[in-house]
Parts: structure tokens; C-alpha cells; sequence
């Protein structure tokens, strides 16, 4: 779990951003103000002998990566009421520029152009904005679920009248709701509450940075069964690598049931059947599709990533404390909150212009790798792969 959003761009060359190239780079010593933020939080550590402020992160699949900071201009465009996106903006921002990188992060066959951090911490890029009064403590995005990939990244709101909100659990360090129950075809499962609740090892988690989902381990099997025995007449069930899977002869939209996860606030997430299913190959012309929500072995951490976020608009409103979604086509514009009295700007999914990806030597260190970006953005074409 990671809290963050991954940008991967395959067959491109990497360029190593060099912080002495730029005319607005420079490095954060460790007497910045936003170095202490991070010390307090332990996003941020100190290089006795440089001064210099650093970093070292460990996500959930035990990829690492560690480096210096470096505060650059980030570049975006800005919606105004009743408009399209409007003129280039920018803001200056504190992001780590990686000297090494472990697992994922290191793959030669995944071009990793960077990492956006969207966390609650006071070091996310989010939150620096808001502090900067560059744009509000909210983010939005909205991921195409063909295999095109793509979709809209906002830094704000993105509005529409069919948006669901759930309260974030408080003082938790990842974006955790309070799943309820989960139903199938209306009916819920008989899964103890329990079972979904938060402490620090179980909860429920939204994460862009996770490609598939997990659902927790009490309550997989009560989930997966539900699904054969709502399917066992129209199709195949088969066992592929210890996953469950289904030979179908037709259009699965037609045959497997709406899943509903119900969450705190009367806020379901409904889940069509390519929500929680993916195609694997064919048999003798036979589709094969199997279940992509993962179990979490041996704990009750429930995590929804990509392949659930996919195809809706995500709202995560930190000022308000909650999170919102909706289904919709991903490939269309979206309305964006513009705090004026018109109201809403219409944005459109476009392509994305990056400016950087890895950091060449600021003065002592030698970096393997990166981590650091600065992104035109206002509409973003964002491959999640973690």
C-alpha cells in the first residue's frame, strides 16, 4: 500500500533530471521548514555531514527507495469557471530525488518516470499545494478500464451529482473507510463486521498504487463462493493456479451478479463483473476469467486498487475528511469544482507532457535511479502498475 500515484511509460528513454541544470532547483537543507515537517513525521531525516535533507521509503511490496530533496516548479494548467483549462501555472514544490531504488522500482522492463505523492503527511504533494493556497486539500481522478489505459488526474474536485461520499477513519496513515458489509445480487454475506474493522493491522484501505485488489481473509472465501454459486449454472468454474476461474461461453455481463461494497454513510461501491474479474486466456475458443481481488493471507487488510477504482471518478476531499466515487467513462470530459461563483469548468482526458524522470548528480551524490518529476498536468495519461 503506498498512498501514491505510479506514472509508467513504456518504451521511453529515461532522462536524468539534473537539479544544477535548472535556474529555479535546489536542494533542501536541513534548517527548511518543510525538512522539520518531514522529521516529525519521519518522512524526512537528516544528513549530518552534508546538511542536506533526505529520505528513505518502503512501500507494501517491499520496494525501497531513498535520496535527497529537492524543491523545482511544478507545472499545470488551471480550469476557471464555465471554461476549458486555462493558463500555465506552476508552484514551487519539495520532491526526493532517488540515489537508490530496490524491487519494483529497479525493473528494466517498466519505465518508471516518477511518483506522486498523495498522501495525508505534510510532505505529499497535495498538501503543499493547499499550504501554498495554489489549490484546495482535495484531488480527483478518474482511470480508463480498457486496455488503452489513460484517464484524468485533477488537483481538485471533480464534481457530478451521482458522487457517493464515505468519512475517512481518522489518524490512520493511509486513506482507510469503514467497509460495512459486502453484498452479492442484493444479498449480504455473512461476514462478521468484525472482520472489516480498522486498527493498525486490518482496515480498509484505497490505493491507486495497488494494480488489483485484496479483501480480507475472513472474508475472501464467503466472497468468492457467493460468486460460483450465483454463476455455477452458466458457466465453468475451474481452479488455475490456486485462483478461482470460469470457463464462459458468453458476455459476462450477462451472467455473473453485482458485487456491492457498503460502506460507512449509506455510500455503496458497486462492482460490475470486469470490476472484480479479469480474462486470463481462452479454452477451445472459451473465454477464461478468474477472480482478480487477491486474498490477503493470514490478515484482515482489505485493499481497493486499480482494478476497483478503474472506470469512476475518485474524489479524495482531505478538507472534508471523506471520499467519493461514482461509475463513469473515463474517455469524456469532467467537471471541475472552481471555487468562483460560475461554478464548474469542463475538462477534457488528454496526453501528458513530462519533463523529467531520474536525477543526475547534485554534487556528492551519485543516484542509481529515480523518484523525482516535474509533470505538466492538468489532464494526465496515468498507467498504475504497483
Amino acid at each position: 500500500m503506498s498512498d501514491m500515484i505510479p506514472l509508467v511509460f513504456m518504451q521511453i528513454q529515461l532522462k536524468s533530471f539534473d537539479p544544477k541544470s535548472s535556474s529555479t532547483a535546489s536542494l533542501v537543507s536541513c534548517s527548511d521548514k518543510i525538512c522539520s515537517l518531514g522529521l516529525q513525521t519521519q518522512d524526512s531525516s537528516c544528513d549530518a555531514k552534508d546538511k542536506q535533507c533526505t529520505y528513505g521509503f518502503k512501500y507494501g511490496d517491499g520496494s525501497e527507495t531513498s535520496g535527497y530533496y529537492v524543491s523545482d516548479l511544478l507545472h499545470f494548467d488551471t480550469a476557471g469557471g464555465g471554461q476549458s483549462v486555462t493558463s500555465n501555472s506552476s508552484a514551487n514544490i519539495v520532491f526526493g530525488c532517488s540515489t537508490l531504488a530496490t524491487g519494483v522500482l529497479q525493473k528494466t522492463d517498466r519505465a518508471v518516470d516518477g511518483i506522486f505523492g498523495f498522501g495525508q503527511q505534510e510532505l505529499s504533494v497535495i498538501s503543499q499545494l493547499s499550504s501554498q493556497g495554489v489549490a484546495p486539500k482535495v484531488f480527483s481522478h478518474c482511470f480508463k478500464g480498457d486496455d488503452t489505459g489513460g484517464g484524468i488526474l485533477v488537483l481538485g474536485e471533480i464534481v457530478d451529482p451521482n458522487i457517493v461520499y464515505s468519512p475517512l477513519v481518522q489518524n490512520q496513515p493511509h486513506y482507510n473507510l469503514n467497509l460495512e458489509s459486502i453484498s452479492v445480487n442484493g444479498q449480504t454475506l455473512a461476514i462478521d463486521p468484525s472482520v472489516f474493522s480498522t486498527s493498525s493491522n486490518q482496515g480498509t484501505i484505497v490505493d491507486s498504487g495497488t494494480t488489483l485488489a485484496y479483501l480480507a481473509e475472513d472474508a475472501y472465501d464467503p466472497f468468492v463462493n457467493a460468486i460460483t454459486s450465483a454463476v455455477s449454472q452458466s458457466v465453468t468454474p475451474v481452479t488455475s493456479q490456486g485462483e478461482q476461474c470460469y470457463i464462459v461461453t458468453s458476455s459476462i455481463t450477462g451472467i455473473f451478479p453485482q458485487v456491492n461494497l457498503n460502506f460507512a454513510g449509506n455510500a455503496s461501491l458497486i462492482l460490475r463483473p470486469e470490476d472484480y474479474l479479469l480474462q486470463q486466456n481462452t479454452v477451445s475458443g472459451d473465454e477464461v476469467w478468474c477472480i482478480g481481488i487477491q486474498k490477503s493471507d493470514g490478515q484482515d487488510i482489505t485493499v481497493l486498487g486499480d482494478l476497483i477504482l478503474k472506470d469512476k471518478i475518485i474524489v479524495y476531499d482531505l478538507a472534508n475528511q471523506r471520499i467519493g466515487w461514482t461509475q463513469y467513462d473515463c474517455s469524456t470530459s469532467v467537471n471541475v469544482s472552481t471555487n468562483t461563483s460560475r461554478g464548474t469548468a469542463s475538462v477534457n482526458a488528454g496526453s501528458i507532457n513530462v519533463s523529467s524522470s531520474a536525477c543526475s548528480e547534485p554534487f556528492k551524490l551519485v543516484p542509481i535511479s529515480m523518484v523525482a518529476f516535474l509533470v505538466h498536468i492538468s489532464v494526465i495519461y496515468i498507467f498504475p502498475f504497483l
